[in-house]
């Protein structure tokens, strides 16, 4: 019995050579776009935004005379953004792992290096969105309710201030969203660890000396309050910001380099 080789129609090929790369703003457009196209980063979003007024609006109902400043509105409108804000670079991370969508990610992308970097850089337009919205009510609110003398003492620098608050809080929660690579994980343990290690600083004497070194809540602060640093209180935000950001970066690149994509 002999067979006989069918010859097979040609098949055309796709020449993908010359496809040009992504570019990367294209990539990081893509990044931010997947902060509010859920239906959870859409109400997160949203919740920022509304919290921070709902806070504004009782701070002027609740405040005493004289508490009314520009600082303490400012404040005000820090904190919903401090708890919520790294949940927001959690999800920029996660979201993808938790929902495979990583897969078609790193398809498009092969360069896990420039897709992290694509999330950092919009974690940190995120971040000045969220100071500018956290700056617009808290100046409405001064001007609208504030008492006199609501603006001593603000200038130029208090900007700075509070752009760098804002960056600290999202790319913390950056930084522990790379390393964890699952939402409910890396949320509870934002939360949970600088609590956990503010408390153990506080009643072990030989850790409350150095606190300010490597208490990133201890070290926000002055910064938080629009205060001015020394150059001690400068160093010890650049330390403990090292801890708690920088070293957790770092060590979730490499994990994501390396993470199987599945």
């Amino acid at each position: 019995m002999t067979t006989t080789a069918v010859p097979l129609p040609d098949v055309p090929s796709l020449d993908v050579t010359s496809t040009p790369r992504l570019s990367f703003s294209r990539l990081t457009g893509v990044e931010l776009r997947k902060t509010w196209d859920t239906r959870a980063g859409f109400w997160l979003l949203l919740s920022i935004v509304g919290v921070t007024l709902l806070i504004n609006v009782i701070f002027v109902l609740a405040a005493h005379d004289g508490e009314r400043t520009f600082p303490n509105f400012m404040a005000a409108s820090g904190a919903p953004q401090g708890i919520l804000l790294p949940v927001l670079g959690i999800l920029l991370v996660t979201s993808e792992w938790g929902q495979r969508t990583n897969l078609t990610t790193f398809t498009l992308e092969p360069s896990r290096g420039r897709v992290v970097a694509a999330k950092v850089t919009a974690a940190v337009m995120l971040g000045v969105v969220a100071a500018i919205v956290a700056m617009g009510f808290a100046a409405l609110a001064t001007v609208a309710f504030g008492d006199s003398g609501a603006w001593d003492g603000v200038g130029l620098d208090a900007v700075g201030k509070i752009l760098l608050t804002e960056e600290l809080g999202i790319l913390l929660g950056l930084a522990f969203g790379l390393i964890l690579l699952n939402s409910a994980a890396a949320i509870v343990l934002n939360y949970l660890l600088p609590i956990v290690f503010s408390i153990v600083a506080s009643v072990w004497h030989w850790l409350n000396q150095y606190q300010g070194w490597v208490d990133l809540n201890y070290a926000q602060t002055p910064l938080q309050n629009l205060d001015d640093l020394s150059s001690k209180e400068w160093w010890q935000l650049a330390t403990s910001t090292l801890i708690w950001v920088v070293a957790p970066f770092i060590a979730g690149l490499i994990r994501v380099s390396k993470a199987e994509v599945k």
